[in-house]
């Protein structure tokens, strides 16, 4: 078992039943802001350090729950994934507000990252798919030292979400407002006007059929990377809709860990 409770934001942590072997996952609990709050943790067979991928859910409350097998997945390749479930999920204290304040889940659970002594720091990298797509961009946002961020049928523009979503409007409405009155909170939500402060390489990949975040979100955030020279790749998956067919899961799962291979460590 690794030495998890050794970093110092692990308030608690237990075992939980894995579905790979070689793979161990675990609950943990840690602190943000004033809320405890719950992530799962999985670890690769061996001593490390390992890479790490900060893994950012879609979704919200009981839709886009983290999912253990495709957490379980993306260890198997040798890299160490914490996947914050988000303040008031799964047992957490606090309120999901839709990336507001709970995006401090995500930069808390970076620095928990930095702390386990399996993890390499210079290796961090940010997965964000549908909704945890503008999470990460936000943590890429306002934090430094990631190696690389992937965005896979990410939001990057919360007023084109409103637009796109008819379905979703009540819900936003209730939890961040009507983008008219609450301008000001769907803009800090749209991280596609600040990718000017994104310093790391970023990896796109978007399925063209995708009814549930449109592709268009794809598009906007390689338009806005390309007019300021950042580095990034932009990855259509013409047949591919919102939840990718096994095949084609597994098919870009290995591309973008080749991508990720590639790239430079992170400066520290």
């Amino acid at each position: 078992m690794q030495n998890i409770e050794s970093a110092q934001l692990v308030v608690d942590h237990i075992r939980l039943e894995s579905p790979r072997e070689g793979v161990a996952m675990y609950t943990v609990t840690y602190p943000s802001e004033q809320w405890l709050v719950k992530a799962v943790l999985a670890v690769p067979a061996g001593n490390g350090p390992f890479p790490a991928l900060l893994y950012c859910r879609g979704g919200m409350g009981n839709v886009g729950r983290v999912n253990p097998d495709r957490i379980a997945q993306l260890a198997s390749f040798g890299y160490v994934v914490l996947a914050p479930h988000y303040r008031g999920n799964e047992g957490g204290e606090g309120r999901d507000e839709f990336g507001g304040a709970d995006r401090h889940d995500v930069y808390q659970a970076d620095a928990l990252l930095r702390q386990l002594p399996f993890v390499d720091p210079g290796r961090i990298n940010l997965y964000g798919f549908s909704r945890g797509g503008m999470m990460a961009l936000l943590a890429a946002v306002e934090r430094d030292g990631f190696q690389s961020l992937i965005v896979w049928n990410g939001v990057c523009d919360l007023f084109l979400t409103y637009e796109e979503r008819v379905d979703l409007r009540r819900m936003l409405r209730r939890v961040v407002g009507h983008p008219r009155k609450n301008r000001e909170a769907y803009w800090m939500r749209s991280p596609v006007f600040a990718v000017e402060r994104i310093d790391c390489p970023v990896l796109i990949i978007h399925g063209e059929q995708d009814q549930n975040v449109g592709v268009e979100h794809a598009h906007r955030l390689a338009r806005a990377l390309s007019r300021l020279g950042k580095r990034h790749e932009l990855w259509l998956v013409k047949e591919a809709g919102h939840l990718f067919e096994p095949a084609q899961l597994e098919t870009y799962t290995r591309r973008m860990f080749a991508w990720l291979a590639e790239q430079p460590v992170a400066r520290l």
